[in-house]
Formats: C-alpha cells, structure tokens, sequence
C-alpha cells in the first residue's frame, strides 16, 4: 500500500506516520531526509541539489521527482511507503502520479489529519522545552511541577519562538493554503480520507487501520 499523509504542525502526524510504518512494515520518506542523503552521498542527483541549495534556491520538482523515483524503486518498497511533506502543490501530485504509473505503482490512500485550528494553537503555543537539558513540557499536557521550571534539572523553561502564537498562527495558514487544493484534487480520485486528530492516540490509529485495512472502503464509522 502506498500512503500520502497529510497532517497540519501539531497534529500529531509524526505519532502516527511511526505507528502506520511499525504496523504494516512499510518505510516513511521524507523528501528532506531525501535530499540531505542524496547530498551527502554525492548521487548525482545528489550535487545537483547541493549546487542549487549553496545558492540559495529551491530545489526543483524535478530534482524531487528524481528523488522520489529512485527511493520508491527500492526493495524495502516493494509492499508498500508513506510519502511525508510531498507532494505540496497539483503539479508535483499530477508529476507524482505520472511518475509511479511509469513503474507500475500508484497512491492507494490519501490519509488527512483533521484538527481544529484553534485546538492546534493550545497544542503548539503550549509548548515548553527546557534552556538546560532540553526536555519537553506542555502547560496543559506535561505541566512541570514548578512554573516554569524544568523537573530534571532546575533550568528555567522557554517557548521557542516558532511556537508563539502569532508564529503558530501563520504555519496554519501557510499550510491550509498549501493542501487545499490537493485534498480537492486527491477527493476527486477517490482516495482522500479524513481522520479526527483529536482524541486519543489509540483512536486515531484505530481510525487509520480500519481505512487502510477495509480497502479505503470508507472513513471510520
């Protein structure tokens, strides 16, 4: 089976990718884990990234498309992949399409983490992580025992600046307006399928297995 995951920042998408990776023992690719392999094993396709990235630019679909084509044909894909974060617009779906015809695969399902913005805000923005040691809290998930203050190491907690609110606010945005257009698109092929983030974690995975399981007959009851 071959997954498309969608899932806005703080919807937990990490968590679940693991679980559908460990349960039907199929790899998640990522086209930055990608991109940073194939630069630092000098493929050839590889220094055509790194000579555009020193640059400055963005690394072309078809670099990407590159990429995707040659992890996708390897052997531990044969039964199946979750492809992270690409593709982002229409083109790169219409060339992702194209491309996996070519060498006889095709996206089977189309997995959409659903959470409520404002839900999304509290997850985000509530996140602490401590100056010293690292670890992480959440004021209303994984609240520290003093205000403010790391249980392991008594550093003083802080907010990254990509989890303050305005931050958090325009990540959702960026990403609303970015996959849109491609939950229509994928609807229309008939492989979109829309999964509550919200609840438990076990519930997600149980919404996640019975699409994948049933054929992507239907949604979760």
């Amino acid at each position: 089976m071959n997954i498309v995951l969608f899932g806005p920042p703080g919807s937990g998408k990490g968590t679940q990718a693991q679980f559908i990776v460990e349960r039907f023992g199929i790899p998640q690719i990522s086209t930055g884990d990608m991109l940073r392999a194939a630069v630092k094993a000098n493929t050839p396709l590889g220094k055509m990234a790194k000579s555009v990235m020193d640059s400055g630019g963005l690394v072309s679909d078809d670099i990407v498309l590159g990429l995707v084509k040659e992890r996708v044909s390897l052997e531990d894909c044969s039964r199946g992949f979750i492809l992270d974060g690409f593709p982002r617009t229409i083109p790169q779906a219409d060339a992702l399409t194209s491309l996996l015809n070519s060498i006889g695969k095709k996206i089977d399902f189309v997995i959409s983490l659903e959470v409520d913005n404002q839900e999304l805000i509290g997850r985000l923005s509530g996140r602490r992580t401590c100056s010293g040691c690292g670890k992480g809290f959440h004021v209303i998930y994984d609240k520290p025992e003093r205000v403010d203050v790391c249980n392991y190491c008594g550093s003083p907690l802080v907010q990254r600046d990509d989890d303050s609110e305005n931050t958090v606010i325009n990540r959702l945005k960026v990403y609303d307006q970015q996959t849109s257009s491609l939950k229509s698109y994928f609807k229309d092929l008939g492989i979109l399928h829309s999964v509550s983030g919200s609840g438990s974690i076990a519930d997600i995975q149980s919404q996640i297995c019975f699409i994948i399981e049933s054929g992507g007959i239907g949604d979760h009851p």
